[in-house]
């Protein structure tokens, strides 16, 4: 395909983003392309229409009437000074570089490649009880962060957002050494008015929240009804016997009130 036939549109505003997305027919999303142009570089994907989204004005950190909201376009390094679990989670996704160019959008929504796990935010995001709130076909809706990953194809991420209110937060990760530093396995726990949430990035192609641990299960329990993946990092072997370990992890540090 050469250049000439792909149509490129950069949006100036949320309005024209929301726009030129449409209802995601034939649309590529390009944010901070960290995703998005290894896959084009090496052919494995193909556009014919590309929205930029550098310039539409869906970036910013923004804290009202309790709760707090993250605009898509924001990057990750961002969140590296801010909320628990999210700003620990933050520092763990690849280099300074990679964290500087990326953005919460596109980390929502990436899917594992065959090579490493992908959306290292989405556990914490999970564990905050984060709802995001997208564009596409039917318009706009908000809905909690597990529901969309559910359902996530054809929408446009718009922002993320969850209650700004004080909780006891946990987090434990694995990763492999890399120029890069890939996460292998990582849990994510916050506990908020006896309410105990926990999620985990790096069992299958999206984060999954661990509901038998959130109702009083033993770490050990914590791959009941989720069966781990293999990758090029690790196995489902290893997956599933480091797990109960970082589940241990990241409630020792709920109960120590980080």
């Amino acid at each position: 395909m050469a250049l000439a036939d792909i149509s490129v549109v950069v949006p100036i505003s949320p309005e024209e983003a929301l726009a030129a997305f449409g209802d995601g027919t034939d649309a590529t999303v390009v944010a901070g392309g960290t995703i998005v142009m290894p896959e084009l570089v090496a052919g494995r994907l193909r556009p014919t229409r590309v929205l930029l989204l550098a310039r539409a004005g869906l970036d910013g950190i923004a804290r009202k009437d309790g709760r707090v909201t993250i605009g898509a376009a924001t990057p990750l390094s961002a969140l590296e000074d801010g909320d628990e679990p999210l700003a620990t989670a933050a520092r763990h996704v690849a280099d300074r570089e990679v964290r500087a160019q990326a953005t919460v959008g596109g980390n929502v929504c990436a899917e594992a490649s065959t090579d490493a796990p992908r959306g290292d935010l989405q556990a914490p995001l999970i564990a905050l009880g984060a709802a995001v709130r997208s564009a596409g076909k039917g318009g706009e809706r908000t809905e909690p962060v597990e529901d969309f990953l559910a359902n996530s194809a054809g929408r446009l991420v718009l922002d993320v957002s969850y209650d700004d209110a004080p909780r006891k937060t946990g987090y434990a990760a694995a990763s492999r050494p890399h120029a890069h530093h890939y996460t292998i396995l990582a849990v994510a726990a916050a506990e908020r008015d006896g309410e105990l949430r926990v999620a985990a990035t790096g069992l299958g192609s999206r984060a999954v929240r661990l509901t038998a641990v959130e109702q009083g299960g033993s770490a050990d329990e914590a791959l009941s009804g989720i069966e781990p993946r293999d990758d090029a990092l690790a196995s489902a072997w290893y997956r599933a016997h480091l797990l109960p370990r970082l589940v241990e992890r990241a409630l020792s540090d709920l109960s120590a009130g980080t």
